[in-house]
């Protein structure tokens, strides 16, 4: 098992990805925290963990809100002791809206869950990691985080974010003992479309040309495997970087 005895949080993992790499780390040995605002949906997820033979509990979180990131991270350790693998994975769409027609709500919101919580959840465990220098962190970015025309503007610059954000931590960290890479799926069978409204056509037109050299949409256990890459000692020297997973869809 590549991550015996290992302590792992997964936010967003009620569906998608998420759950998928939930499954997949407690199958590898891991002990998981699964957190989604969907608890119900994190609850069944460990249910299907458990009965697999894994451990895991469910915990309800907004990574919007700092006190739920410092409540996921407490709680984990009360429960098992540490934390030694964080997964960002939670995250919203825009409504394909370009700059002109940004609202600063949505650009605010968007970036509260997709930036922002990548911030504070790394911010709180990057003391228990710098104790035993040692630990894990693994972002969920997007091929919108490498181009222009994969989504709005909103969610472009929040996943770009996210892309120096993880540079920059696997650069500062490096000596630490300590990891940080990211994900750059590209389309993948999640319920992800279910959080865009108000989508705008002038942009959703505008990104069609970039959404028809896809070469296929990807699995969320496609993902998950190159999540156990990178949270396992298989990836050892891989730092401050991105791998993508999308078929080829950013090499056209």
């Amino acid at each position: 098992m590549k991550l015996q005895n290992q302590v792992a949080v997964v936010t967003g993992a009620a569906s998608g990805m998420g759950k998928q790499i939930a499954l997949l780390f407690a199958k590898e040995g891991a002990k998981v925290a699964v957190s989604d605002l969907n608890l119900e949906g994190a609850q069944a997820t460990v249910e299907e963990i458990k009965s697999q033979g894994g451990t895991a509990f469910a915990i309800k979180t907004n990574v919007a809100v700092e006190e739920d990131i410092q409540n996921l991270i407490d709680t984990t350790v009360q429960n098992y002791g540490t934390v030694d693998i964080l997964v960002n994975n939670a995250g919203i769409m825009d409504g394909m809206e370009p700059a002109g027609e940004i609202n600063d709500d949505k650009w605010e919101r968007v970036f509260a869950i997709n930036t922002t919580s990548v911030m504070r959840s790394t911010r709180k465990v990057l003391p228990i990691f710098l104790e035993k220098k040692k630990g894990v962190i693994v972002n969920v970015a997007s091929a919108g985080g490498l181009n222009g025309a994969r989504a709005g503007a909103t969610y472009t610059a929040s996943k770009h974010a996210v892309v120096g954000f993880t540079k920059n931590t696997g650069y500062m960290y490096a000596t630490e003992g300590i990891r940080c890479n990211a994900i750059a799926p590209g389309g993948v069978e999640t319920n992800i479309g279910a959080s865009m409204n108000g989508i705008s056509q002038f942009g959703f037109g505008k990104q069609q040309l970039g959404m028809a050299i896809n070469p296929r949409v990807g699995k969320p256990e496609e993902i998950a495997k190159v999540a156990l890459f990178l949270a396992s000692d298989d990836s050892s020297f891989v730092n401050g970087t991105v791998i993508t997973a999308d078929a080829g869809w950013t090499a056209y």
